[in-house]
C-alpha cells in the first residue's frame, strides 16, 4: 500500500483546490483540516458503533455521569430510560453521511488555539447513514400490574404464602422486565398500592385489603376519632393482635395523609378513596347494577358521616343513563390496552357513542406531556351532536 505521508495534501494542494472552488482563502481560517479514512473505518461502519442523537438535557446528565439503560424483551419495542423518563428508540436514516472522527476540531476551537499550523490531517475513524432517535414516550406499566396480579398477597396466614412457587419480585427484578425509568416504577407502585414485603413487591389482595380497611374504620368509630386525626400507634396497639402492624400502617397509607403533631403521627383518612373502594367492593360482585338501588346500598355501606358522590368513581364505574332504569357496572381504566389505538376500540366497542364527560376518565392517561383529550378525541374519533349534546363515535368500523 502507499505510504500514509505521501497521501497527505500540502499547502500548495489545498491553495489549488480552494481556486478550484473559487473560494477566497483571506475569509476562511488559516488552518486546514485534511480528512482521510484510517484502517478500522470499514469495521466501525460494519455496525460496532450506533449513533445516539440525545436532547441537550439529556446529554447534560450523561456528561455528569448519570447512566442510561435500554429495556425490552425480545418480543417488545426497545426503549431507553433515564433515571425518570423512557424514550422510544428509533432508527432514522440520513442523506448525508455522518463521519466518526475522534479529535476533530470545530472552527471555535481553531479560533481558541489561535494555531498558525497550516495543515492538520485528521483520521476518519467509521461512518453512518443512520442514527438512533429518542422520542418521550409514555412508560410501558401494564405489565407492571400484570406481573403483581399474579400472585397478590392474601395475608401472613394465606396458603399461598407457604407456596415456593409462586412468583416474586424485587426491585431490581422490576427494573429488569419493565420498560420504564426507575422513578416512574416507583410512582406506579405507589398508585398500585404495592408494598415491599420480605423484600419482594406485592399487591394486596382486594378482599384482603378491605378486611384491613374495615378494622380501621371500626377502630374510628368505636373510638369516635376524627376521620381526619386517626393516630398510628393506637392503630398499632389495638389492631396488632389481629393483622401484622406493617399492614396496618401499610392500609393508612393506601387511604390516608401521613402528619406529625406534638411528637405524635396521625393520618388523615380520604373519604373520597375509602368511598371508592367501597363501590368497588359491591359492584365487582355483579355485572350489572339498578344505578339508584346502588347509590343507596353504598351510602349505607361506608362510614358514617362519609358522602358518596358519583364523582368518586370516574375511571372505576360506568354510567349507563340511556337504559331504563339507568344501571351502573364497573369499568376499570386499568383494565384497559394500553396502546391508544386498541383503547379507544375498546371503549367503542363497549359503547357506540360517549360524551365528553364519560369517556375523559378512560383516556386520560393516554395524554402526552403537551397533549389534551381534545387532541386525542380528534384524532381517534369523531364528532356529532345528539339530543343538543356532542358525542364521539368510533373512526373506523368496529367488529
Amino acid at each position: 500500500p502507499q505510504p500514509r505521508a505521501a497521501m497527505r495534501r500540502t499547502r500548495d494542494e489545498v491553495d489549488a483546490t480552494l481556486q478550484i472552488a473559487k473560494l477566497n482563502p483571506a475569509e476562511l481560517l488559516p488552518a486546514v483540516q485534511c480528512l482521510g479514512f484510517g484502517p478500522g473505518a470499514s469495521a466501525a461502519a460494519a455496525g460496532d458503533f450506533c449513533l445516539l442523537e440525545l436532547e441537550p438535557a439529556l446529554c447534560q446528565q450523561l456528561e455528569a455521569g448519570a447512566s442510561m439503560v435500554i429495556r425490552g424483551d425480545k418480543d417488545e419495542q426497545a426503549v431507553l430510560c433515564s433515571k425518570d423518563k423512557t424514550y422510544d428508540l428509533k432508527i432514522a436514516d440520513t442523506s448525508n453521511m455522518l463521519l466518526l472522527i475522534p479529535g476533530c476540531k470545530t472552527p471555535d476551537q481553531l479560533k481558541m488555539e489561535e494555531t498558525h499550523c497550516n495543515i492538520i490531517h485528521t483520521e476518519i475513524f467509521g461512518f453512518s447513514n443512520n442514527y438512533w432517535e429518542l422520542r418521550r414516550c409514555r412508560p410501558k406499566l401494564k405489565k407492571l400490574k400484570r406481573l403483581l396480579m399474579a400472585n397478590t398477597y392474601e395475608g401472613p396466614d394465606s396458603q399461598k404464602e407457604k407456596d415456593s412457587n409462586c412468583s416474586k419480585y424485587t426491585t431490581e427484578d422490576l427494573l429488569d422486565q419493565i420498560q420504564a425509568s426507575e422513578e416512574e416504577i416507583m410512582a406506579q407502585l405507589q398508585v398500585l398500592n404495592a408494598c415491599e414485603i420480605g423484600g419482594y413487591w406485592r399487591i394486596l389482595e382486594f378482599d384482603y385489603e378491605m378486611k384491613l380497611l374495615n378494622h380501621v374504620t371500626q377502630l374510628v368509630d368505636s373510638e369516635s376519632w376524627s376521620f381526619t386525626k386517626v393516630p398510628l400507634n393506637i392503630c398499632l396497639q389495638e389492631l396488632g393482635p389481629l393483622e401484622p402492624e406493617e399492614m396496618i400502617e401499610h392500609c393508612l397509607k393506601c387511604y390516608g395523609r401521613r402528619y406529625t403533631e406534638e411528637g405524635e403521627i396521625y393520618f388523615d383518612l380520604s373519604a373520597d378513596k375509602i368511598c371508592r373502594a367501597t363501590a368497588q367492593m359491591l359492584l365487582q360482585n355483579a355485572v350489572k347494577f339498578n344505578l339508584a338501588e346502588f347509590q343507596e346500598v353504598w351510602q349505607q355501606s361506608v362510614p358514617e358521616g362519609m358522602i358518596t358522590r358519583l364523582e368518586q368513581l370516574k375511571g372505576l364505574a360506568l354510567v349507563d343513563r340511556q337504559s331504563r332504569p339507568e344501571i351502573i357496572f364497573l369499568l376499570k381504566v386499568d383494565d384497559l390496552p394500553e396502546d391508544n389505538q386498541e383503547r379507544f376500540n375498546s371503549l367503542f366497542s363497549l359503547r357506540e357513542k360517549w360524551t365528553e364527560e364519560d369517556i375523559a376518565p378512560y383516556i386520560q392517561d393516554l395524554c402526552g406531556e403537551k397533549q389534551t383529550i381534545g387532541a386525542l378525541l380528534t384524532k381517534y374519533s369523531r364528532s356529532s351532536m345528539q339530543n343538543g349534546v356532542k358525542v364521539y363515535n368510533s373512526r373506523r368500523p368496529i367488529s
